[in-house]
């Protein structure tokens, strides 16, 4: 199992290489980095960089400060956190039988974790299933991560309550994980990588005055109000026209 460890590790670091290859992700995010610090309207001091990087990691990597929806946001962490338990537990164990004990409860934890905010998120939160009402069980490629992982979890807590052994199980559940680590450039997987990226280029943007090219007025802004040609939007109160957001959209 050590050696099948060390494969799937290989596989997501080779994937997500060959996803930021194929893709150019990496390009593109260092050459906005140098088009942001060529157009910005100030440079940023080392202290306003570190200050930067610690909002990123706490706000938008740990927190999950980007989603605005609440339930949205505790599914993403449950399955963050899950994961990060099941794995690190899952390696833990491996390498040291005879850890047990703390790691076997956190192993446990992670994947409890991994299929309650899964699972919640695949047949109730989904934009397709929600506001779309599409059916749950349409399947897309970018469906590849959340299923595998799904999947990966489900069938190894049910192989534990068994007894665990090596049998069909056991097999389905390396099946799993295989896909689950072995998929990497067809699935969502590398946008962990990714994601905390753009969040940090994203305030980079907003510190130097460049706001990636748009606007940074709001409604509330006394010059953003001189601009609207309709008295009646001189004054208008900050919720006029949000009507749209008084329930969610399940008109379908």
């Amino acid at each position: 199992m050590q050696a099948y460890v060390i494969v799937m590790a290989l596989l997501v670091a080779g994937g997500t290489l060959f996803d930021v290859i194929h893709k150019g992700s990496a390009r593109y995010f260092f050459e906005n980095w140098r088009n942001s610090k060529r157009k910005g309207a100030r440079e940023l001091g080392s202290g306003e960089l570190v200050s930067i990087a610690v909002q990123t990691a706490v706000v938008d990597v740990l927190a999950s400060g980007e989603f605005c929806n609440v339930k949205r946001r505790i599914a993403h962490l449950l399955g963050m956190y899950g994961f990060v338990l099941y794995v690190l537990a899952t390696v833990v164990m491996v390498f040291n039988p005879a850890a047990g004990g703390i790691w076997a409860q956190l192993w446990w934890l992670g994947g409890l974790m991994v299929c309650v905010g899964g699972y919640w998120f695949w047949f109730f939160i989904r934009v397709d299933v929600a506001a779309e009402g599409r059916s749950p069980f349409r399947i897309m490629r970018a469906d590849l991560f959340i299923l595998s992982l799904l999947a990966s979890a489900t069938l190894g807590l049910i192989w534990a309550a068994t007894g665990g052994g090596v049998g069909v199980l056991f097999w389905l559940y390396i099946l799993a994980n295989t896909v689950l680590f072995a998929g990497v450039p067809w699935s969502k997987f590398a946008h962990m990588f990714f994601k905390p990226a753009a969040a940090f280029e994203k305030r980079l943007a907003m510190a130097n005055g460049t706001a990636e090219n748009l606007p940074t007025q709001s409604r509330d802004d006394p010059e953003q109000r001189k601009r609207h040609s309709m008295e009646l939007l001189l004054d208008a109160p900050m919720d006029m026209g949000l009507g749209i957001k008084r329930e969610a959209p399940r008109h379908y």
